[in-house]
């Protein structure tokens, strides 16, 4: 029985050894039928062709083996025409990143003119001060104004949430991200610890109304369910909320806060550390207008748009398999005013000086007309 085994064995290998002779010969075609493309003004992709020869090779393979042919094939055209992309029209990225990398200084700055929405005391405020020793930050309304900011030159760079280890991903900060041009510098997770502020002299029992960001509150469910008589406010910022809390004539208000806060505002701590699970981050990225990439950039962000039809995902995430590369995050986002359609953002697990991703993000940006690159860089805790 082994032997059999071993003769079966052998007899695949050969096959195999066939089928990657056949497989680079395939290719060397595409290259010249690229060039032949490229010289009579024709585009790369051809929807009819491809049509016509899947059609064909499933009949070919017959009604058993016809949809693991059609899913072979339509990998191996994915593949063709990002070969053939990358052989007529050179990807920009690639030079784009190695003149970065070369003109980056070697040394993440210590000071800075930083954007970061909220009020003084926000956790981005505290984000800033990890990021940089010395920031001038300027304080925003909104993200978008954090956006707007960089893109007028008011600042260099904004630190923007983007998703906690509780409450999940800021949907807003990707929104925004497919509506701007910016890169990523640097992460960071950032420990959150949510406290019940009041005005000094205030008791828990005294409290009818509690504000905070909704995150904050999403964060804190088990401790505002055993307090069914506080009635919960919605608004912009936990630092806005002690803030507020403590300019209001009330006494029976508190705010959801950082104890930084309690100390900014001169507030009073009713309850500590108020969160769900003590396990609590929030992960911030420092974004600027230009395209920075500091030695030790070990984590790559994109963002892709698919065409929405069957296996046009796993057409991007074999790319990854092949190439051994690790995802640390996919989030898909519905983009907006336009009906079923999706923006994926990846967060690629890999060097900025490894062969491995400057194919796979050359191969990615030969092959979908909506890919966008993101920034390569490290995280901090």
């Amino acid at each position: 029985m082994d032997q059999d085994l071993q003769g079966y064995r052998q007899k695949i290998d050969g096959i195999d050894e066939e089928l990657v002779r056949l497989f680079r010969e395939r290719m060397e075609v595409c290259a010249d039928i690229a060039q032949w493309k490229a010289k009579n003004g024709q585009p790369v992709y051809d929807a009819r062709r491809e049509r016509s020869l899947l059609s064909r090779v499933a009949d070919l393979a017959g009604e058993e083996m016809d949809e693991y042919v059609r899913v072979l094939y339509t990998t191996i055209m994915d593949l063709s025409k990002a070969y053939q992309k990358r052989r007529t029209h050179p990807g920009e990225l690639y030079g784009q990143l190695r003149t970065a990398l070369e003109n980056t200084p070697q040394l993440f700055p210590q000071r800075a003119m930083v954007a970061c929405q909220g009020v003084e005391g926000a956790y981005s405020q505290l984000a800033a001060e990890k990021f940089f020793r010395l920031p001038n930050i300027m304080y925003c309304n909104t993200f978008e104004s954090v956006f707007a900011a960089i893109e007028a030159g008011l600042c260099r760079y904004g630190v923007l949430p983007v998703e906690n280890s509780t409450a999940g991903s800021v949907n807003k900060v990707y929104d925004l991200m497919v509506a701007h041009k910016f890169y990523i510098v640097r992460s960071l997770r950032l420990k959150v610890d949510h406290n019940l502020l009041a005005k000094p002299g205030v008791r828990l029992e005294d409290v009818r109304e509690v504000y905070s960001h909704q995150q904050a509150i999403s964060q804190c469910q088990g401790f505002l369910s055993r307090h069914p008589e506080i009635h919960v406010n919605v608004c912009e910022n936990t630092a806005a909320a002690a803030k507020l809390v403590a300019e209001s004539d009330r006494t029976d208000i508190a705010a959801l806060s950082s104890r930084a806060c309690a100390e900014q505002y001169g507030l009073s701590c009713l309850a500590a550390s108020v969160q769900d699970t003590g396990n609590n981050y929030t992960r911030f990225i420092c974004i600027s207008k230009n395209m920075e990439v500091y030695p030790g950039a070990d984590r790559t962000s994109i963002m892709i748009v698919v065409p929405h039809k069957p296996g046009t995902l796993y057409s991007v995430l074999s790319r990854f398999y092949a190439l051994g590369i690790n995802l640390t995050k996919l989030e898909s986002r519905p983009i907006p005013d336009r009906d079923f359609e999706f923006m994926f953002y990846f967060d690629i697990d890999a060097s900025v000086y490894a062969p491995q991703l400057s194919q796979v993000l050359a191969d990615l940006e030969a092959q979908y007309p909506e890919f966008r690159y993101l920034g390569s860089y490290s995280e901090i805790m």
